[in-house]
């Protein structure tokens, strides 16, 4: 246990408390800390805090530092060195508002499992290293978990952003009733709401956010973020659900209902019909094979699900304009009572997204029309920023997104629903000779993803893959397959992948005229 977990007022440690605060920006960091800071000097304690800003927003969060020695202490004449910084290992107490944070407060050396407590939530903000991955970039979150178990002496851990959320308040509140729950302070709890009282500002939110904070923390809740209790959200296409148990293995229904989803929000029932008929001849593959793991059908149904809900023009539109868009922004930014927020878009469509995106007549009459083609691409060569928080561009982006209704009559979807349709079929014929390297193909999918140029790359990379696969045999082809994807996720260049790439088309080139 930590050293001043069960101390009371009446006995106090005669070194500081040294606590250590990691939080980002919007998320009340400098408000937890000087809760602290207050609540210590009105309780008999000297207290410092320091700060030092992270280099960028999720680079790095700020660190906020609090020594506090109790006064009576202090001889006659003398005073405390606090310290301006953590120490590694010499670190009572971290809180960290992100599990990535928790994981570089460890990095740093703040958490040691002698001497330091650590609460963290477990929720996630993705930093801008897992964002700008080609492929997916995402750091463990199991791993992290089991980094701060061992890493501590003692570590709680559960949802604190979503308990903010419900609260109405911001994470730093829940923090702070995490604290006082975990008891690792000479406070009792009444000391803690007495200083949110005297902020007098957001009080009654702020009280609710440390009361749900406190309750979790008093029993020591350490739960992973997968096994946290959500509430069942209701789908008004039940029946797509019940079709997906009965025609398919336990092991992957929850996989693919993730899928029906995604293609439901992506189009229409119908849509996600057509996704459960894609998958079927697979399931009946694996199951002919006696594959009790499925391996091919899961890697199919998550790479198909997301193939599927391909990002052109209007989807692009349907997500900038969505509620939750809108809610979402306003909570990183920290946009308060009164205040208001503008959010303005960069787009530079191409030609080729506008002409996909209309009736395919239409876009076919445009391609084949010389003057038309140049006069809408001298009109977008230079892109336009749009602001959706106004009702011009709002209502801009939401007729784009209207066109969903009519999605099917384009040109990208007749040219998605080919390739799509190709590759479940060179993937199903590969199966049949090679079982491995079928399950390196159906992944390779992955490549194709975005829109604009990130999308020509990844379906340009993908589709020079595809070409060589036929030629593969025996033991290796697999991995040759797998060393190629990650090639191409390794650069935006394709550097990494021509030099793979090349050598293998000159020895079966060279195969070939032997």
């Amino acid at each position: 246990m930590n050293p001043h977990a069960s101390q009371s007022a009446t006995s106090i440690p005669v070194r500081s408390i040294r606590i250590a605060i990691l939080a980002m920006g919007g998320e009340g960091g400098g408000v937890l800390a000087n809760w602290l800071i207050d609540m210590a000097r009105a309780h008999g304690y000297t207290a410092q805090m320091t700060s030092v800003p992270g280099v960028a927003q999720r680079t790095g969060a700020t660190i906020y530092y609090i020594e506090m020695f109790p006064v009576a202490h202090i001889g006659a004449g003398q005073q405390p060195v606090l310290a301006l910084m953590p120490v590694p290992g010499d670190v009572d107490i971290v809180l960290a508002s992100e599990l990535m944070e928790a994981g570089r407060a460890i990095q740093r050396g703040f958490v040691t499992p002698d001497r330091t407590s650590l609460i963290a939530s477990s929720h996630r903000v993705f930093s801008m290293t897992e964002r700008i991955a080609m492929a997916d970039g995402r750091v463990d979150e199991q791993a992290l978990l089991t980094a701060c178990r061992t890493a501590a002496n003692r570590f709680i851990s559960f949802d604190m952003m979503r308990m903010a959320e419900q609260s109405g308040s911001v994470i730093s509140a829940v923090m702070f009733g995490a604290l006082s729950g975990a008891g690792l302070l000479p406070f009792d709890r009444q000391a803690y709401e007495d200083t949110i009282r005297e902020g007098g500002i957001g009080v009654q939110a702020s009280l609710r956010a440390f009361n749900a904070g406190f309750s979790a923390a008093s029993g020591d809740l350490i739960t992973p973020p997968s096994e946290l209790a959500r509430p069942a959200k209701p789908t008004p296409f039940e029946a797509l659900h019940r079709q997906s148990r009965e025609q398919f293995p336990l092991q992957a229904q929850e996989l693919i209902g993730a899928g029906i989803d995604q293609c439901l929000d992506w189009q229409d029932p119908a849509y996600a019909r057509l996704y459960l008929e894609r998958l079927q001849p697979f399931a009946a593959f694996d199951q002919a094979r006696g594959d009790s793991a499925y391996t091919l059908l899961l890697e199919v149904a998550r790479q198909l699900a997301l193939t599927m809900s391909y990002e052109d023009t209007i989807r692009v539109a349907d997500l900038k304009i969505r509620s939750s868009r809108f809610e979402r922004v306003a909570e990183e930014v920290g946009l308060k009572d009164g205040q208001l927020m503008e959010i303005r878009e960069y787009l530079h469509p191409r030609l080729q997204e506008i002409v996909e995106t209309l009736p395919a007549f239409l876009g076919r009459f445009i391609v084949t029309t010389g003057w038309l083609k140049s006069l809408i691409e001298r009109l977008t060569s230079e892109g336009k920023t749009v602001e959706t928080t106004s009702i011009r561009g709002f209502v801009m982006l939401y007729l784009v997104a209207s066109l969903r209704r009519w999605r099917r009559s384009n040109l990208r979807y007749a040219y998605e629903q080919k390739t799509i349709q190709h590759w479940l079929d060179q993937v199903m014929e590969t199966a049949k000779r090679d079982y491995g390297l079928a399950i390196e193909l159906a992944e390779l999918r992955g490549l194709v993803k975005g829109y604009g140029d990130t999308h020509a790359r990844g379906t340009d990379n993908f589709n020079r893959i595809c070409a060589i696969i036929p030629e593969l045999e025996g033991p290796q082809a697999s991995q040759t397959v797998m060393a190629l994807r990650k090639a191409a996720n390794a650069d935006d260049t394709g550097k990494a992948l021509d030099a793979l790439l090349i050598p293998l088309h000159k020895q079966y080139h060279h195969q070939e005229r032997t």
